[in-house]
């Protein structure tokens, strides 16, 4: 990446004081771009699922790892749940989606309550395997809640056979005028294709380990065992591990770091497979140069940024992301290792200027709490606005949940140093309320980007990037007006 015209910024840089400027290109096209990252964690676009509470679980990692990046397990989660999470993953289709079953006397209250588990909307009806029926919100409409399933259910349900290419089950679907229809292989139900998801499948190549299976990762904090964790991870079939605090450049880091490449080294001797450890957060050279001597392949890149982090108004420390993210690649480079940049970003833009500056991948947090695939329940405001709570992993929610093992006073005295908000109401985009839909916008601007770059790759794009420096009114014109002035 280069500065327009030359010119060196005499101060950091947030993402929004940043623009980039078309170059001459060659890339005519967006399906030219390959957005694979070359970080050893398998994603085929630059995305990562930030290990929060509130954003990642097993939905959001089975999707988004369809889709080609990859999600992170939280720290807080107990390490029994992280290992079913984790099987559950890697036992979901690579095409087809998982599907929210119900077997035939189940009541329309609960039906209802688990339609949005799945952006596809529709509830398969079961019995011996066999799907007998589709329930929509609209079956519901009016129906007294104890009412059974069986008796409100769509029974003319056209399926489609398992092993076709993605393209026929396209035609199949939007012949029949359908959105979703069940996949069968004798008789039984393997799963459930879409539409839209026979057509992503043509756009995106799914994030796999070497058996084909869908990649996820889980994060360690630096406290406790942390040896006998990573290892219970590295058992539990993880593809990344994440060594996480949020001042990631401290001596307690760089002790536990060892102690987690040792049982990955273990692990790869028996395996013949080397799982890569990423480690943070970190915003400075130095920081990236001591955790990657201490054994880290990825440095994870962000002090304060994120939309649920209140550390820079509470403590002052920090710094602004762009900035962070350039020193830092270009540290991480010279030591053959990769950073992910982490937080700070709300638009596609700001994921292309992260990669302009050298990440290896996009940690995205907040952005994709509101979204159906996210843990938390989905709520409705006063105004009929749906929306998912969510909250920051020092806030005292969060710190509630990782000290939940302590003693009474111990949690009491930690509770009174939590940081970061315990609430955010994260309203679902009506447009986009999948963390796919997420994916196609952030992927479709940020291949756009390329081609405006000239670039191919993700080596490419950091390369040949020219960034240059906009005061407020310049990113201000840049904004879209959604009614006239």
């Amino acid at each position: 990446m280069e500065f327009l015209n030359g010119l060196q910024p005499s101060h950091d840089l947030t993402y929004s004081d940043v623009f980039m400027v078309p170059r001459r290109s060659e890339v005519t096209s967006r399906f030219d771009v390959d957005l694979s990252t070359g970080d050893g964690t398998g994603t085929t676009i630059p995305l990562v699922v930030a290990n929060m509470t509130a954003i990642s679980g097993r939905r959001m990692a089975e999707t988004i790892a369809r889709r080609g990046g990859i999600a992170i397990i939280p720290q807080d989660i107990p390490l029994d749940v992280v290992a079913a999470t984790v099987q559950r993953v890697k036992a979901a289709h690579t095409l087809y989606d998982t599907p929210v079953t119900v077997p035939p006397t189940t009541t329309v209250g609960e039906a209802l309550s688990l339609l949005p588990k799945r952006a596809h909307g529709a509830l398969v009806v079961v019995e011996d395997g066999r799907p007998l029926g589709l329930v929509t919100e609209r079956d519901g409409l009016e129906v007294d809640r104890f009412t059974q399933v069986q008796e409100v259910m769509s029974t003319d349900v056209r399926t489609v056979a398992a092993g076709l290419d993605p393209r026929d089950y396209f035609d199949a679907l939007a012949g029949s005028h359908l959105a979703v229809a069940p996949v069968v292989e004798e008789d039984r139900m393997v799963g459930v294709v879409t539409r839209t998801g026979a057509l992503r499948s043509t756009l995106y190549a799914p994030a796999t380990d070497p058996d084909g299976r869908l990649v996820v990762g889980a994060a360690v904090g630096i406290n406790g065992d942390v040896r006998a964790k990573a290892q219970a991870l590295l058992e539990a079939g993880v593809d990344v591990l994440v060594v996480d605090t949020a001042h990631g450049h401290q001596h307690k880091m760089l002790d536990a770091l060892p102690l987690v490449r040792e049982v990955r080294d273990e692990a790869a001797a028996r395996t013949g497979r080397r799982i890569p450890i990423a480690a943070g957060n970190v915003v400075s050279a130095d920081g990236v140069r001591d955790l990657v001597a201490a054994g880290a392949d990825i440095v994870k890149v962000g002090v304060g940024p994120g939309a649920m982090c209140t550390t820079r108004m509470m403590t002052g420390v920090g710094r602004p992301q762009f900035s962070a993210v350039l020193e830092c690649a270009a540290a991480a480079g010279e030591l053959g290792a990769h950073v992910w940049a982490d937080g700070g970003v709300r638009y596609p833009r700001d994921v292309a200027l992260a990669l302009a500056a050298g990440a290896a991948n996009v940690m995205i947090g907040s952005w994709f709490a509101g979204t159906l695939e996210s843990p938390g329940d989905l709520k409705v405001d006063a105004d009929g606005r749906a929306y998912k709570e969510s909250f920051g992993m020092a806030s005292s929610r969060a710190v509630a949940n990782r000290t939940r093992d302590a003693a009474g006073f111990e949690r009491a005295r930690m509770a009174l140093f939590e940081e970061g908000i315990s609430s955010s109401r994260m309203y679902l985009d009506p447009e986009r309320p999948g963390v796919e839909d997420l994916v196609d916008a952030i992927a479709a601007g940020v291949r756009s980007s390329f081609t405006y770059a000239g670039a191919r790759s993700l080596p490419e794009f950091a390369d040949r990037a020219v960034v240059g420096l906009q005061s407020s009114a310049g990113y201000d014109e840049g904004r879209p007006l959604h009614r006239s002035w």
